[in-house]
C-alpha cells in the first residue's frame, strides 16, 4: 500500500502546508526576492541571466509554479521541476565585475542563500500575519524545506533546518552581505514596478500597489532594512497589524484568482 509520501511531497498535515496556503505568501514572496538581493554575487546572477524587470510578474509566478509543485504535488511532479530548474542553473554563469572571475549559477552558497532568504521570509510573513505557530513548529517548517532545498540541488544536511540554525546561518553571512547599485534598482523596482506591456491597462491601479511593496520591504528583517535604508522606519506593531489586514483582505478572494499565481499545469494538478 502506497504511504501518503509516495502521493504528495508535504501532506496535508505539515506545517509546510500551513505556511504555503496562507495569503501572506505574497508578501514573503516579494520580501524574499528584496532579501536575496543583498548577496553581490545572487543579485548579478539575476541581473545578467533573468528578465525580470521586463517580466517581474512572470518571474514570482515561476517560482509560485515551483514552491506549488514541490509543496502540493506528488513526487513525479517535483521530481520534473527540479530536474528542469537544476537543468536550467547548471547551463548559467555570473561574473563578478570586481575580480573578474565566472561563478556558477548552481554554486551551493548560492543556492543556499537564495533558498534560506526565500522559506525565512515566508515564516516571517505568515506568521507576523497571524498564523499562529509556535517556536517548535517554525523549527518542523524549516527542517521540512531541507527536503525541498534538496530539488534545487541541495543537501538536505547542509541546509538550516531550525530557527536557531536559520539565525545562525544569516549571522554567519552578513559580512558578506552589500547593497550593489543592483540591489538598490531590484528593491526599488519591487517597490513601485514597471507595469509590463500586456498589463498597461492596469496602469491606473498602479498606486494600489506601493502600499503592498512597502509592506513587503517592512516585513524584512531589521538588520537589512537598516542596510538598505530606503524607507523611514515604522513601529513594528503596525507592521504586523497590516500583514494582518492583508491576509484578511486576501482571504475575502476567490480562490480561482489565486490561482492565477501558478501556471496552467500546476492549476490542473
Amino acid at each position: 500500500m502506497a504511504g501518503i509520501e509516495d502521493i504528495v511531497v508535504h501532506p496535508p498535515h505539515s506545517v509546510t502546508w500551513l505556511v504555503h496556503i496562507n495569503r501572506s505568501m505574497w508578501v514573503g514572496g516579494v520580501a524574499g526576492l528584496m532579501l536575496q538581493a543583498l548577496h553581490p554575487l545572487a543579485m548579478r546572477g539575476v541581473w545578467q541571466n533573468s528578465t525580470f524587470q521586463e517580466d517581474p510578474f512572470g518571474r514570482l509566478r515561476r517560482t509560485a509554479d515551483f514552491v506549488g509543485r514541490i509543496t502540493f504535488g506528488g513526487p513525479a511532479d517535483a521530481d520534473e521541476i527540479g530536474r528542469r530548474v537544476r537543468g536550467i542553473h547548471r547551463a548559467l554563469r555570473v561574473r563578478d565585475p570586481e575580480t573578474g572571475r565566472t561563478h556558477r549559477v548552481d554554486d551551493p552558497e548560492l543556492l543556499l542563500w537564495v533558498h534560506c532568504a526565500e522559506v525565512f521570509s515566508y515564516l516571517t510573513a505568515a506568521r507576523r500575519g497571524g498564523l499562529a505557530l509556535t517556536d517548535r513548529q517554525a523549527d518542523r517548517y524549516l527542517a521540512e524545506q531541507r527536503h525541498s532545498a534538496t530539488y534545487v540541488g541541495l543537501h538536505a544536511e547542509e541546509v538550516p533546518g531550525s530557527l536557531a540554525e536559520m539565525a545562525d546561518y544569516f549571522a554567519g553571512m552578513r559580512s558578506r552581505l552589500e547593497v550593489t547599485p543592483e540591489a538598490v534598482s531590484a528593491v526599488r523596482f519591487l517597490l513601485w514596478p514597471r507595469l509590463p506591456a500586456g498589463l498597461r491597462a492596469l496602469g491606473p491601479l498602479k498606486p494600489f500597489y506601493l502600499p503592498f511593496g512597502a509592506l513587503c520591504y517592512y516585513t524584512l528583517p531589521g538588520w537589512a532594512r537598516r542596510m538598505y535604508g530606503l524607507l523611514p522606519e515604522v513601529p513594528s506593531g503596525a507592521v504586523s497589524l497590516a500583514l494582518r489586514a492583508f491576509r484578511l483582505g486576501m482571504n475575502t478572494l476567490p480562490e480561482p484568482v489565486h490561482d492565477h499565481a501558478f501556471m496552467p499545469a500546476t492549476r490542473d494538478m
